[in-house]
This record gives C-alpha cells, sequence and structure tokens, in this order.
C-alpha cells in the first residue's frame, strides 16, 4: 500500500533588514530550497521610482509623487531562480538598480500614498502565494505582514555592509568603500526616521547578525528556523 505524500504546511516568511545584510542573496536561497514563492518588495519600491523619474515627477515633492502613484502598474514574478519586475508591461530589473533610482527611492518610499498602494499590492501577492511565499523588505514584520509565521531580521555591522554592497558595484558603479558605508547610513537614517512604516525590527522577530558570517552560513540558519517553525504547524 502507497503512502501519500506528506503535505508541507504553507508557510509566510518575512525578512526585514537594512541593505547590505544579505538580505536578497539569502532570501531567494531559502525560498528557492523550501520550495517558497519569493517577494523583493524593495525592487517594487525602487520600480514606482523609476517610473517617477522616467516621466518626469519631481521625486521630492511628495504631493506630485502621490498624486501620481497609482498611475503605473507594478507587477512581479515569485519564482526565486528568477524573479521579475515590470511596469507597465516594460521589464525594469536593470534599470531599477541604477544610482539615480537609489538616491531617490527613498524619498519616494517616504510619501504614505506610496506605501499604502505598494503595502496593498505586496498584501494580496502574499495572500495568492499556494504553497507558502518568503517576502523580503523593510517593513514586512512590522506593517506588510504583521502576523508571519516567522519573522527573521538581518543586521550586520556598517562595515561588513559596505564591503559586501561595494563588492556588488564593481564593474558597474564602483565606489570606494567608505562613501558606500555613507550611503548605506544615510539610507538607514532616511528609513529608519520615515513616519510611515519605518525600516524596525518586529518585537517577535529574530535578529540574525551576518557580519561574520559566510552566505551559505546565513542561509543555513534562516533554512533551520523555517524548518522548525513548520514542525510546529
Amino acid at each position: 500500500m502507497e503512502t501519500a505524500p506528506r503535505t508541507v504546511p504553507a508557510i509566510i516568511v518575512a525578512i526585514d533588514g537594512p541593505s547590505g545584510t544579505g538580505k536578497s542573496s539569502t532570501s531567494k536561497a531559502v525560498a528557492t530550497a523550501l520550495g517558497l514563492r519569493y517577494l523583493d518588495t524593495g525592487a517594487q519600491y525602487r520600480a514606482i521610482t523609476w517610473w517617477m523619474v522616467e516621466n518626469g515627477i519631481d521625486t521630492a515633492d511628495a504631493e506630485a509623487v502621490a498624486d501620481a502613484a497609482a498611475k503605473p502598474e507594478i507587477v512581479s514574478g515569485t519564482d526565486p531562480l528568477a524573479p521579475t519586475i515590470t511596469v507597465d508591461g516594460i521589464d525594469v530589473s536593470g534599470p531599477i538598480r541604477t544610482q539615480e533610482v537609489t538616491s531617490k527611492v527613498s524619498a519616494v518610499s517616504a510619501v504614505p500614498r506610496v506605501r499604502t498602494l505598494i503595502t496593498e499590492l505586496q498584501r494580496s501577492i502574499a495572500a495568492g502565494a499556494e504553497g507558502g511565499i518568503l517576502v523580503e523588505g523593510r517593513d514586512i514584520g512590522t506593517t506588510v505582514l504583521p502576523d508571519a509565521d516567522l519573522k527573521v531580521f538581518l543586521t550586520a555591522s556598517p562595515e561588513a555592509r559596505a564591503a559586501r554592497r561595494s563588492g556588488e558595484l564593481k564593474g558597474k558603479e564602483a565606489t570606494d568603500l567608505a562613501a558606500t558605508r555613507e550611503a548605506l547610513l544615510r539610507r538607514d537614517a532616511a528609513d529608519s526616521g520615515r513616519k510611515t512604516s519605518p525600516l524596525a525590527k518586529a518585537e517577535d522577530a529574530v535578529e540574525v547578525d551576518t557580519s561574520d558570517l559566510t552566505l551559505q552560513q546565513v542561509i543555513e540558519c534562516v533554512v533551520t528556523l523555517v524548518e522548525e517553525k513548520r514542525a510546529l504547524r
């Protein structure tokens, strides 16, 4: 007599933290290993920022940004092996990573109307993900999915984060370590200080300091946390 395959419980995992902590690489690898869908919420904020720049909206004018926020159609693919993001049908996975977008995304992300629209989109994607999803961002555990089954907050020293980010930029828009560190700290201040959905660790999140860990060690740590949570369901 054949035994029916064991059904793995669907699970929603929220991974938050600042830039340079290994968040994206960890999230995609964990989702792949555990058969979860994957959503990079930061890419959505970059996408709407890219649209604002392309359409001549002054990103420093919060009212203008709010008035235009509902116009672009942002679609996120949730395959962790090949995540996609389009705006009005245009693949923007490359353009949203430019320095121009990076320098303006915090201002656009701070506009309440933008956060409301993007949060609604994120919740809709998470609710429709069969088998579970890993959602990566800065306010997932605190605002977007406060009832997530598991919340993880990745952190690292400014020096470790700057080294990683400088490595990512080599061959593209490489900058020296000190400048990268200062840029990260400015982004931290902007994200943590905004009034609407600031970057913060949820009270029930598990904090993982990645400063002295390899990427593989971080991945294994988070996989273990997810598997332990699944076992309790």
